[in-house]
């Protein structure tokens, strides 16, 4: 039940919906908050969609994969049916002034629940009171950074999402796989 309501309230995608999988997570005792943010780190390097990777591994981890069945479908299910509708009637309402007004407005809020997502994950992870910065990790995402804002005047073009994280694997491989 808990990813069915992920799957019905979510919106913006995946970063988006991430406080509200971290509560229903949380709610339901299935992951601790730690877990939870390491969870969240590797279904982003992983293929396919975040929602979709944490739902699986969160059901799996609980009841094995009948659970993992049930919880991705869950995550799904609503977005699917929603699709189907909205494309069904979508051309009839597709220049209503009324309808763009809401996408336009919805927009923003959804690229304030990310930043928050982002902010709070730094805050939770980066910035413990109890433990010091992680200064290697830091040059990383320094790092990185650099590579993704510097590679369009250089290369002429965006880096792929897909090199980066190559490039992000490789640097961790570098600093603390040897």
């Amino acid at each position: 039940m808990g990813f069915l309501r992920v799957g019905a309230f979510s919106f913006g995608g995946a970063y988006g919906a991430i406080p509200l999988i971290r509560d229903v997570v949380l709610s339901y005792g299935w992951l601790n908050d730690e877990m939870l943010t390491y969870m969240i780190a590797v279904s982003e390097s992983t293929p396919g969609p975040i929602m979709v990777n944490l739902a699986t591994y969160i059901g799996s981890s609980q009841a094995g994969f009948l659970g993992s069945a049930l919880a991705t479908l869950a995550v799904v299910l609503p977005s699917f049916i929603t699709i189907l509708l909205i494309t069904a009637v979508m051309q009839s309402f597709k220049n209503n002034k009324y309808v763009q007004a809401v996408l336009k407005g919805v927009k923003p809020c959804i690229m304030g629940i990310i930043l928050a997502t982002g902010a709070y994950m730094i805050i939770r992870n980066v910035l413990p009171l109890n433990s010091k910065l992680d200064i290697t990790a830091s040059i990383i995402t320094i790092a990185l950074g650099a590579i993704y804002w510097g590679s369009k005047p250089v290369l002429k073009k965006k880096i792929s999402p897909i090199t980066l994280i190559l490039i992000a694997a490789l640097f961790g491989i570098a600093v603390y796989g040897i």
